[in-house]
């Protein structure tokens, strides 16, 4: 599994590159690796209006849905600093639509080249999901 967390993240390292952030100077990558094998990859892209600006992550689920892919185990995240990068709240809630928290990982990768992986339920505890519409 570790070979499978480095490729990873080397996906979305090569995704970083691809990112379009002249306002923050900021780029993330991200990697989403899917539950047949595929991987589906994303970058930011930053709008001078903001608002309309996409997270790396976002990117790649959406990639991914727009070709019928929804079974995801883990998702990959590289940006512009030393410490781990995580999914901001709205990526963190995009995913929550698709996977189970408790089972899904979302793989780091400090300064150093050390891997930190959490689950996706650590980082977004009591999260809104598609169960909580059901009655």
């Amino acid at each position: 599994m570790e070979t499978d967390k480095r490729q990873l993240l080397e996906a979305a390292k090569e995704a970083k590159k691809y990112s379009y952030a002249p306002y923050s100077n900021f780029h993330v990558g991200a990697a989403l690796y899917c539950k047949d094998g595929s991987i589906y990859t994303g970058c930011n892209i930053e709008n001078a209006a903001f608002t309309p600006t996409n997270c790396a992550e976002r990117t790649a689920v959406f990639k991914a849905v727009s070709e019928g892919k929804k079974d995801f185990l883990a998702i990959a995240v590289v940006g512009d600093r030393e410490e781990p990068l995580t999914p901001c709240g709205v990526c963190r809630q995009v995913l929550t639509e698709f996977v189970d928290g408790s089972t899904f990982e979302v793989i780091m990768e400090d300064g150093a080249g050390g891997i930190k992986v959490m689950k996706l339920e650590e980082l977004f505890p009591a999260s809104f999901s598609p169960k909580d519409l059901q009655s």
